[in-house]
């Protein structure tokens, strides 16, 4: 490497003066410390992190986005799109497994390494996608750890021996560093027995036994995924039903269907350690109810207890940017942190702790970063877990209903009575819809079954828009489809259902 100067052309009293310029570049030679300045930086680049580099670009601002591992985050690289690539896969062999009765015979052979295979490609094009989007909408992309050096300047550390690091000099901030899987006591992910969600969603082997800690939507996803791949599962859930937080006619219909899969659940008991033996492990559980010990034999064990918002990267203190109890960076509506210049967003800002979420929180940091009148609105912000069938929820239920005032009432129609349903061979679940009873508006609605995360977008705009039963009510849907429910749905809280008995 040279630097481009002829020393011995320049004179001893030249040289004199320009010895402090000789020196800050044989500096940054050498620790590779770079000073650059930005109007807005955003650390993190996942869901949240890389739509609001992305609108903010199309605002034009000048915009760097700094990553530390992977573009497109954990939603992307360990979370939802790899998970969802390995529940389509195994519902493809289950279906083909359990086929008889429509008249379809097979047999079919999971090979796990190649499944992985094409998770992985998925990923990798989704991935390449974002950053290609990023640098279109002209966005400076820096890899590397960021984290505050005082209220407007932030030091990007690169990964390394003597990689050294830049100092980013911004006006505007956005904090989207996202969250990590959960630990318990006596359960280390560095031990190799024992999983989070990332290294579970990488295995290119199916365990012939493995337990689950945690009966969420992580912990219940990955127990259907491993189960139709030909594991033997069992699930410790503190609680008394899994999916806690979802109603319990919500949750029957997967429970239901777990049980076929030959998912075993061992509720209101907990975790309390583990010891190796020679082809795996042995998990120690204990009941809440009256203590009695369980011992469970696996391969594995994954922990799915939860995430946690990752702040302890980026040096809050610095700015003097504090957490609330569970280590949620607090925002008003605007995203603004208790520094009007400085924005958190996505998983870092609180629940719910949701990819869509925090790309809609992306889009408001950046246009409020740009002097738009942008707000966060959380009233129809969709929730989905992708079980077998799907579980999908927006707005209120009727009990937050009625606490918040209004005289709810109810519609509801079975995929029993569905044709489109009935000729997919999954029946299982309903459509429910939530409404002001005086008025007519959509308060919510909740969703099991066949397509629930697809169908939940219908109430989830009526919710936005304003809309009334009469609205959804009065909207011809296509014959034969499963959205029809959500019509059906509405026309039984009018009264006037025509598939389904009138309440």
């Amino acid at each position: 490497m040279t630097c481009g100067l002829n020393l011995s052309d320049t004179v001893i009293g030249d040289s004199c003066a320009f010895l402090p310029h000789l020196l800050f570049l044989l500096y940054t030679m050498v620790v590779g410390d770079i000073a650059t300045g930005t109007d807005l930086v955003i650390v993190g680049a996942g869901p949240a992190g890389y739509v609001a580099a992305i609108r903010a670009g199309q605002l034009d601002l000048d915009v760097t986005l700094v990553e530390r591992e992977h573009y497109g985050g954990v939603c992307l690289n360990h979370g939802c799109i790899p998970s969802k690539a390995l529940i389509s896969a195994t519902d493809v062999a289950q279906e083909a497994k359990e086929g008889e009765s429509i008249g379809v015979h097979a047999e079919p052979v999971i090979d796990m390494s190649q499944m992985v295979s094409w998770k992985d490609g998925v990923v990798d094009r989704l991935t390449s996608g974002v950053e290609q989007l990023c640098k279109a909408n002209g966005v400076n992309l820096l890899e590397g750890t960021g984290e505050f050096a005082d209220e407007n300047t932030l030091r990007l550390l690169h990964d390394g021996e003597g990689q050294g690091a830049e100092t980013i000099e911004f006006e505007q901030a956005i904090i989207a560093t996202g969250s990590r899987p959960m630990e318990i006591p006596g359960f280390d992910f560095a031990d190799d027995p024992v999983l989070d969600s990332r290294q579970a969603l990488a295995l290119d082997f199916v365990p012939k036994e493995l337990v689950i800690i945690g009966a969420g939507y992580i912990g219940m996803e990955l127990a259907g995924v491993l189960a139709k791949a030909g594991s033997k599962v069992h699930v410790l859930e503190m609680e008394d039903q899994i999916l806690p937080g979802y109603t319990e006619d919500l949750v029957r219909p997967v429970k239901r269907r777990a049980d076929r899969l030959g998912i075993e659940f061992h509720l209101e008991t907990t975790a309390t350690g583990w010891t190796a033996e020679d082809d795996g492990v042995v998990v120690e559980a204990e009941s809440i109810d009256d203590g009695e010990i369980t011992t469970l034999a696996a391969e594995n064990v994954l922990v799915a207890v939860g995430r946690e918002p990752i702040t302890d990267t980026v040096n809050l203190e610095a700015i003097g940017i504090e957490t609330d109890e569970r280590g949620f960076i607090p925002t008003d509506e605007q995203m603004r942190t208790e520094l009007d210049h400085i924005f958190a967003i996505g998983d870092v800002a609180g629940e719910p702790m949701l990819a869509h979420k925090g790309s809609a929180e992306g889009i408001v940091a950046a246009e409020v970063a740009a002097g738009e009148p942008a707000a966060a609105d959380y009233q129809a912000i969709p929730a989905a877990v992708f079980t077998d069938p799907e579980i999908a929820t927006v707005g209120m239920t009727e009990t937050e209903a009625a606490e918040a005032g209004f005289d709810p009432v109810v519609g509801q129609f079975p995929f029993t009575a569905s044709g489109r349903a009935l000729a997919a061979n999954h029946s299982d679940g309903f459509v429910r819809i939530v409404a002001d009873e005086a008025s007519g508006f959509v308060l919510g609605g909740q969703i099991v079954g066949p397509e629930a995360s697809e169908l939940i977008a219908e109430l989830g705009l009526a919710v936005e828009m304003g809309a009334r039963l009469e609205d959804i009510a009065g909207t011809v849907h296509t014959h034969p489809t499963l959205a029809e429910a959500v019509m059906e749905a509405a026309e039984h809280a009018l009264g006037k259902a025509i598939h389904t008995l009138n309440r």
